[in-house]
């Protein structure tokens, strides 16, 4: 009554009911959300115990088959998974060696006698077959390796070919290596005979098990010497071994070790204009021509120049 009568009043008691209502649904909204959150961190808690329960029952029973991380195949659960048709992993003792002495003539690191008595004795064991999977030495860094020391030996300026210790390393490992690595790693090592001694007849007389390795032998042994090849030279090698991948499993083909030797063995005498072309031209002729981008210098990424710059 008094409402109808004053409309002040009116007005005062209408804001009054909203400032209630406004607070009522303030509240309402506080608990609600309060209510919310408490419910989330409980459904949290449980979900962090439910997980942690699992993680060890898992663990349980992993332990309990005996079953070790490396023999886990899934990748949900190991993070040591590598997909079994792949290639087994380099050695990482001989990787390290590789970064050291697979590079230019003033970037070379020579080896302590200690880290070269390291890297002989696994690829002695690894030879000799006492490695198992990612610890065994693998053909190609065994002619990356033995390519190295020999164009460091051969060709490389007094700073950077051989230590002391690398001598003293090699005179010590060779006659027993001699006995137990393949032939072509041999040729490597000591392809005219004049820097191991033990054994030097084998790599003036080798060349290669069929006609594609006979051609690539013949152009390792001027790669070996620190010389560089023709441009038809390069090619006919190049075309020899390309696709690297073949339909044809059985296809006769150049082992590992050889081919690696004269990539590292080129990239270390630093390849003249003619090699590079004939690098090109071949590749388009097997890949197609690729798109060129117009820079003016690259940088590698990945063993053994990680970090190098090259500018046109």
């Amino acid at each position: 009554m008094e409402a109808l009568l004053n409309p002040d009043y009116a007005l005062w008691l209408n804001s009054r009911v909203s400032t209630v209502k406004l607070q009522t649904l303030t509240n309402f909204q506080t608990q609600r959300s309060l209510a919310f959150r408490h419910h989330q961190d409980r459904c949290i808690r449980r979900r962090r115990c439910s997980l942690t329960l699992k993680a060890v029952i898992d663990s349980a029973i992993i332990d309990q088959l005996g079953l070790k991380e490396s023999d886990i195949r899934n990748p949900a659960i190991s993070t040591s998974y590598r997909n079994p048709e792949l290639p087994p992993k380099p050695n990482r003792t001989v990787l390290d060696a590789q970064a050291r002495v697979c590079t230019g003539p003033t970037q070379t690191r020579p080896l302590s006698g200690e880290q070269a008595f390291k890297v002989l004795d696994t690829i002695l064991k690894s030879a000799k077959g006492e490695l198992r999977d990612e610890e065994v030495v693998s053909e190609a860094q065994l002619g990356a390796f033995f390519a190295a020391m020999t164009i460091r030996a051969n060709a490389f300026p007094e700073a950077t070919q051989w230590s002391e210790g690398e001598r003293h390393a090699m005179n010590a490992f060779w006659p027993q290596l001699v006995q137990v690595l393949p032939p072509n790693v041999i040729f490597i090592a000591d392809p005219e005979g004049s820097i191991m001694g033990v054994g030097s007849s084998i790599g003036p007389q080798y060349t290669g098990t069929n006609t594609s390795e006979m051609r690539l032998v013949g152009a390792l042994r001027e790669v070996l010497a620190g010389g560089h090849l023709g441009y038809e030279e390069v090619q006919g090698v190049l075309k020899d071994v390309l696709p690297l991948v073949s339909e044809d499993k059985r296809a006769a083909t150049v082992s590992e070790s050889l081919l690696s030797a004269f990539l590292i063995g080129q990239r270390m005498n630093r390849e003249t204009d003619r090699e590079l072309k004939a690098y090109c031209l071949v590749c388009d002729d097997e890949l197609g021509l690729p798109p060129v981008a117009e820079v003016k210098s690259l940088t590698h990424y990945g063993e053994p120049y990680d970090g190098n710059t090259r500018y046109f």
